[in-house]
């Protein structure tokens, strides 16, 4: 058979694979490096000197450096929280490509009142929670974006992108912070304006490229703009708009959207909202979507992103310069994970057995960690004038780039592309902002956490987050089906709900006749290849899971 860097299990041309769509993915996810840096050059900016003085943090004790550091770096996790609730119906309304520009707006608005504080810590907050409110917008509809406008023979890949360069911009962050304090003198503001300055360019990029970026087609499907889904789904595509590859697409989405559109006279109602939301089929999902995000964060892996200088410290590691070193490599090994993840696993290993080794294998450094920390006890070591270090304790920093490799070529990746894809064409803007803002709610509590936990449990912090990776392990086992290599519209009989190509479920939707006349008027003859494809996507079956029929509960 060979190996590809795609699905194997598509019926997708090559042409669909093409330059276009790539660079598509990469424009839209400079909202993800954006994210990435905004969320890792905080923890190493908070350790420069020269911002300790002007925010004047110096003579704070440790309870009063744990508090200011959790509230600086929480603030940003609040604002994204609900950032996706108050998005996604602007997104549903005016399209996803204008709602991603008006999100990077919102985040350069809240990282210009963070570089201009000028010492003024309520600026820091503010600036803080609007740049964060702008990246939870974009974190919802970037996903959603790339997912919709994807083959699902890379659609892993593509959505890839987006936690590539999430992590690239965390290393970034990691780099430039160890940068200025290597090359700007800490008498000058500079030290800390400069990375605090730099994650305007990335929110500029998004802002100007999505403007060359088309809207997603199935958004145009869903206003009934017809015309404009198949024109844009061929200049996607790179193929005709009368290639059969194209009509069988068209004719799924509009046989999805038919499916969920409510009966003649209703309307999309808070209760029609509602009983989609826990829907058989639905319910199910909107749950797997909840526990990834939540799992997600309690990996512990925002517990070295957030304080990764403190994490550094507790393995003996003193001085700013050499802690923001370390620092850096870290975020090395989680951009070489996602790599790895994006080019091969996510479309090789599948999502659920990625989950399930992911975290079995990623608690083994944590295991470690927790281990060497309750043995050698490093801070208590360097705090008696002791800096010698053991092949333990090097071992130990290895440990910690090999938790992130692992994370990022697993968890991390897959969380995002699971649920910008399984979810219903109708509610699905509705079902991302729910997981999305999940997400940061549980990167709320871990970063606003982490400093009492590592001061006050000390090794029982790497035992703790291992514990429950041997749990999310199990649980992915049994209960998270595979959708590598499918459509969008293969997630309804995967999760138990009515085949979206099956008009005459009883869901009370209507038969969308504008749409399929437009097809037929449009294309005649090859709207019977349409019906023999339509025929052969009924007899379709999922690949067999663990116990489906508890998940379509």
């Amino acid at each position: 058979m060979g190996f590809s860097l795609h699905a194997s299990n598509t019926n997708d041309p090559p042409e669909v694979r093409n330059w276009r769509i790539h660079l598509m993915a990469v424009i839209v996810s400079m909202g993800a490096l954006a994210m990435g840096y905004d969320t890792s050059v905080i923890g190493g900016t908070l350790a420069l000197d020269s911002f300790r003085r002007d925010f004047d943090l110096v003579d704070k004790s440790s309870t009063q450096t744990d508090t200011l550091q959790g509230n600086i770096v929480s603030c940003f996790q609040a604002g994204a929280f609900f950032g996706p609730f108050i998005t996604y119906p602007i997104a549903d309304r005016i399209g996803r490509k204008n709602a991603i520009l008006i999100a990077s707006i919102i985040f350069l608005i809240g990282g210009t009142l963070m570089t201009a504080s000028n010492g003024i810590l309520p600026l820091i907050y503010v600036g803080r929670a609007i740049a964060g409110f702008g990246i939870g917008s974009a974190s919802l509809m970037i996903p959603v974006y790339i997912s919709e406008t994807s083959p699902p023979s890379i659609r892993g890949r593509l959505v890839g992108i987006f936690e590539i360069l999430s992590q690239g911009g965390g290393m970034l962050g990691f780099w430039i912070n160890y940068a200025v304090n290597r090359t700007i003198s800490v008498e000058l503001k500079a030290q800390w304006i400069t990375p605090l300055g730099l994650q305007l360019l990335p929110g500029a990029l998004l802002m100007i490229g999505v403007l060359w970026c088309p809207e997603s087609p199935r958004y145009y499907v869903k206003k009934d703009q017809w015309e404009k889904a198949i024109k844009t789904l061929s200049w996607i595509r790179k193929l005709p708009e009368n290639h059969p590859y194209i009509l069988q697409e068209v004719e799924d989405i509009r046989a999805q959207n038919a499916i969920a559109r409510p009966p003649p006279g209703v309307k999309h109602s808070k209760s029609y909202y509602a009983k989609r939301l826990f829907q058989k089929g639905t319910r199910n999902r909107i749950g797997i979507g909840l526990l990834l995000m939540a799992f997600q964060n309690l990996t512990g892996v925002n517990i070295i992103t957030y304080y990764s200088p403190r994490i550094f410290e507790t393995l003996g590691i003193s001085g700013t310069d050499t802690k923001l070193f370390a620092t850096g490599f870290y975020g090395l090994a989680k951009t070489l994970g996602m790599i790895i993840f994006s080019v091969w696993l996510v479309e090789r290993l599948g999502r659920r057995p990625g989950l399930i080794w992911g975290a079995f294998v990623g608690s083994l450094p944590m295991w470690y960690l927790g281990g060497y920390v309750f043995k050698a006890d490093p801070t208590a070591t360097a705090e008696a004038g002791v800096t010698s270090r053991s092949g333990a304790g090097y071992f130990a920093m290895v440990c910690v780039y090999l938790y992130g490799l692992i994370y990022c070529a697993t968890w991390q990746g897959i969380t995002w592309v699971y649920c910008s894809e399984i979810f219903p064409l109708d509610i699905r803007m509705l079902c991302v902002a729910i997981t999305t803002a999940d997400q940061w709610l549980w990167s709320f509590i871990i970063s606003r956490t982490t400093p009492y936990m590592i001061t006050s449990l000390g090794y029982g912090t790497y035992f703790f987050f291992a514990s429950l990776m041997v749990a999310m392990g199990l649980w992915a086992y049994f209960f998270v089906p595979e959708t590598k290599g499918k459509t969008l519209e293969d997630m309804e009989p995967i999760f138990g709900a009515p085949n979206a190509l099956d008009t005459s479920s009883k869901l009370g939707g209507d038969e969308d006749p504008e749409g399929a006349s437009h097809i037929e008027k449009k294309f005649g003859e090859k709207v019977t290849y349409i019906e023999s494809t339509r025929e052969r996507s009924r007899t379709r079956t999922p690949e067999p899971q663990p116990v489906t029929r508890i998940l379509s509960a």
